[in-house]
């Protein structure tokens, strides 16, 4: 045999043996900074799929969102995760997303199924509430707020962090609360006052919280913070202490909390169609639903999944949260951010 047709045919052959023996396909799932889910739940779906998935952190849901639109002709994920109810029409608008109905879809409640075309489907819900630093209230004798109003009052003056609405989907969703609250026409002379009782405006969530909050490990100048009504039970889980009770509560009065729903969807332009349709089927199983809570402090939609008493034990549940139609949300959610940042920023 001609030498350079030999090695011609062990090059195509060490080629061959490469591909075949190559690792297992790469799953890129774009996510918010507070994705978390167990190593576990991860190397079950891995493992049973033969596939690497990697998580790409993007900021607050704000953040990821706008990466996502800015890489949307070459996307650099198959999956976005963690788009809410309060950016969703924005995601829809730009037209990110495949749809994709999953057989478990049949499974999740109706008020959680906010996209008729099943272009994003619900994977959990939590509520965006004040929380407050127990502590700091007790020593100062303080009364705790009932009200959106009582914020507003001079005892609680530089007591409250909030996060900007244009990059935060919590701070989104509080001034989503203020808007149900005093409506379209008053919220901006609640905020007012809010801005002249010394309310302190960051960027982010995970700044407010870690950074701002008396409450959390960065023992901040700020006992008041926009978070979830579940972050308390985080607190007393992950405490490095001996705690009898969570040291952080939530204000849960008519409308200081907005329900959150977050939805997962399919990255038109993913080169893994098939594997993404298989994670997201993933994320709706109970497998990944019950670990949902005592990781992400939220709560599962699929009503099959059990949740932790130890989750349970330790938050609060509003009885009236705020409530604005996805439709509304959509035609006026630019609107109403852009007054708030006259307002607030200039």
């Amino acid at each position: 045999m001609d030498k350079r047709k030999s090695i011609l045919i062990l090059m195509i052959s060490v080629f061959l043996i490469t591909a075949c023996s190559s690792g297992p396909a790469s799953l890129v799932v774009m996510t918010h900074d507070s994705f978390a889910i167990s190593e576990e739940t991860i190397a079950a779906f891995e493992e049973e799929n033969n596939v690497d998935v990697v998580f790409l952190p993007s900021g607050d849901a704000g953040s990821a969102l706008n990466r996502a639109i800015l890489v949307k002709e070459a996307p650099i994920a198959d999956i976005l995760y963690g788009i809410d109810n309060t950016f969703l029409s924005r995601a829809i608008g730009e037209d990110l997303f495949d749809a994709y109905t999953p057989p478990l879809l049949n499974e999740i409640p109706d008020a959680f199924k906010l996209d008729d075309q099943d272009r994003v489907v619900p994977i959990d819900y939590g509520d965006v509430c004040i929380n407050y630093d127990k502590q700091f209230f007790r020593e100062n004798n303080l009364e705790i707020p009932t009200s959106l109003e009582d914020l507003v009052n001079p005892e609680y003056a530089n007591l409250l962090v909030v996060e900007n609405p244009a990059t935060s989907s919590p701070g989104l969703a509080f001034m989503l609360a203020t808007i149900a609250e005093y409506g379209e026409h008053g919220y901006l002379d609640f905020w007012a006052e809010l801005k002249e009782n010394g309310v302190v405006i960051v960027n982010d969530w995970g700044t407010a919280y870690y950074t701002n909050f008396s409450g959390s490990v960065g023992q901040g100048n700020q006992p008041m913070v926009v978070s979830y009504g579940t972050s308390p039970a985080a607190e007393f889980i992950f405490s490095e202490e001996e705690l009898s009770e969570s040291p952080t509560a939530s204000l849960i009065g008519r409308n200081m909390c907005f329900r959150q729903i977050e939805f997962a969807g399919i990255l038109k332009g993913s080169k893994n169609r098939m594997l993404a349709e298989k994670f997201i089927d993933f994320m709706l199983s109970t497998h990944f639903q019950e670990d949902i809570p005592l990781n992400m402090f939220v709560f599962p939609v699929n009503k099959d999944a059990n949740i932790s008493q130890e989750f349970l034990d330790h938050i609060q549940i509003p009885d009236h949260p705020a409530v604005i139609d996805i439709d509304e949300i959509a035609k006026s959610r630019e609107v109403w951010i852009e007054a708030w940042r006259e307002l607030m920023l200039r």
